[in-house]
């Protein structure tokens, strides 16, 4: 079920009504989220319900065993358990394949042909979200930095809330799974709030992000025959398409959650407002980005270390959080260009997250120097997102070197979804631009106080996401399938 369909907008109001009549009993809002949630995923396919319901069973029976059990040898084959069974059941249906057509290959050139079988698997959308989102709490229930939970529903209800299911924000057990575990009170404050980033997100999501897609697409399936501005505006597109895709998903979802009582950790804090690579990747996924930090580059040592160990676990986690985004060398490479670009901060000691507002002159802009860094950032973002976009490498490279032939012409690309010269697209990105930057800058907050400027500001959201309705294509969320 998409957020952006139909079929979502007759669910939220039912579902809403039935949980909030349910206020006074805690287990049944429980009981409500978690079949809710149920219905929201087997919308898709029913079949994968049993790997939600697999993983809930495994994790909370292994968090229950951790809680009692004080040998330190037993609670470790828990934890491994834990993350074997999540983990085997992410690599089989999402790189099964993947890894078995790289061994084929890899042996190939040595002359020797294996033959196997590739399976014929659907991925489950949400997998590589919910799995690394049980994991955290296995793992910090082991580091006794969370209480396993005793109340089954309350749990499943953690893993397979419906708002953040399918495409994030990761969120860890220390900090959703105590709000299950409270009452919630209904605030029409925050009802409102919540509209208003259902209404933001959707914005982004149709009127920019849906719009552009039609153009990116034929750009990047035909770039042989465009010159290379188009190619150059191509390449610019995609970025501002991922963005507003990416978090107009989590804006509503945070949204959402805020209907029902719940609140969902900020996933992207404007990024492309960063001014080096470590900063971008401190406002970028941030969900992800902690997770691996937490997870991952911590324990492996993090910057604790020697400069060559602290150079082995940045690439480590860049490159692991490149395969996380998908079974394909495209995304390892994305991952790996990441390492790449952060290496030379490192060196420099600057790999702070730097994530405080940007200091504005008299005329609320920023200086010069911040100007030309968040400009060059952005670029070399850009250039990275090319090889996520691509379907292989060789395409990705095919696609720079044309755009490198600096063949510049006067661009009358037309939108081939409609035929006709891109024109709103661009009103409606310059204006997220304009709102972005005011928003990062704190010159202006979602929420307003006023309520008539509140109500004027609902009602333009709303004429703009059935602008942008009519000009785009309605397409499913781009990290669904990750």
């Amino acid at each position: 079920m998409l957020f952006n369909s139909i079929d979502f907008a007759v669910f939220l109001p039912i579902l809403f009504l039935v949980y909030w009549s349910l206020h006074a009993h805690l287990k049944a809002q429980n009981i409500c989220i978690v079949l809710a949630s149920y219905l929201f995923y087997g919308w898709w396919d029913w079949r994968f319900l049993s790997l939600i319901i697999c993983s809930t069973l495994v994790d909370y029976t292994i968090g229950r065993r951790l809680g009692s059990e004080k040998h330190k040898r037993k609670r470790k084959a828990l934890l491994w358990t834990s993350i074997v069974i999540n983990l085997g059941l992410l690599g089989v249906f999402k790189y099964y394949n993947f890894f078995l057509d790289t061994f084929i290959t890899a042996f190939s050139y040595f002359g020797t042909d294996i033959q196997a079988r590739t399976l014929h698997l659907i991925l489950p959308v949400g997998i590589s979200f919910y799995t690394f989102q049980t994991l955290s709490y296995t793992i910090d229930v082991y580091h006794n930095k969370l209480k396993p939970t005793k109340d089954g529903i309350a749990f499943a209800a953690f893993v397979s809330f419906f708002p953040q299911l399918v495409a994030g924000p990761i969120e860890r057990a220390t900090r959703l799974l105590p709000q299950f575990l409270k009452q919630r009170v209904f605030h029409t404050t925050n009802a409102i709030r919540g509209i208003r980033l259902i209404l933001w997100g959707l914005v982004q999501k149709v009127a920019i992000a849906d719009a552009i897609a039609p153009s990116v697409n034929d750009i990047f399936a035909n770039y042989a025959q465009y010159p290379s501005s188009t190619l150059i505006l191509g390449m610019f597109l995609f970025s501002f398409q991922i963005y507003c895709d990416f978090n107009g998903y989590s804006l509503i979802a945070r949204g959402v959650a805020k209907l029902f009582g719940f609140e969902l950790m900020v996933n992207f804090n404007y990024p492309y407002f960063s001014r080096h690579i470590s900063e971008f990747w401190g406002k970028w996924h941030i969900s992800l980005s902690t997770w691996f930090r937490d997870y991952v580059y911590i324990p492996l040592g993090g910057s604790h270390e020697s400069k060559l160990k602290t150079i082995r676990n940045i690439g480590i986690v860049f490159l692991i959080s490149g395969l996380w985004h998908g079974a394909n060398w495209t995304f390892v490479t994305w991952g790996g260009l990441h390492a790449l670009l952060f290496l030379p901060l490192l060196f420099i000691k600057h790999t702070n997250t730097h994530t405080a507002t940007l200091t504005l002159n008299k005329w609320l802009l920023p200086s010069i120097k911040d100007v030309f860094n968040i400009l060059s950032t952005f670029i070399l973002v850009s250039c990275c997102w090319i090889f996520f976009r691509a379907n292989s490498i060789d395409t990705a490279i095919h696609f720079i070197a044309h755009m490198c032939r600096f063949d510049f012409e006067y661009i009358t690309y037309l939108n081939p979804y409609d035929n006709q010269p891109l024109g709103i697209e661009y009103l409606f990105i310059f204006a997220f631009i304009l709102i972005e930057y005011l928003l990062a800058t704190k010159l202006i907050h979602i929420y307003s106080e006023n309520k008539y400027i509140g109500i004027l500001v609902d009602a333009l959201l709303l004429l703009i996401i059935i602008t942008g309705a009519q000009i785009g294509a309605n397409t499913s969320f781009i990290y669904f399938q990750f």
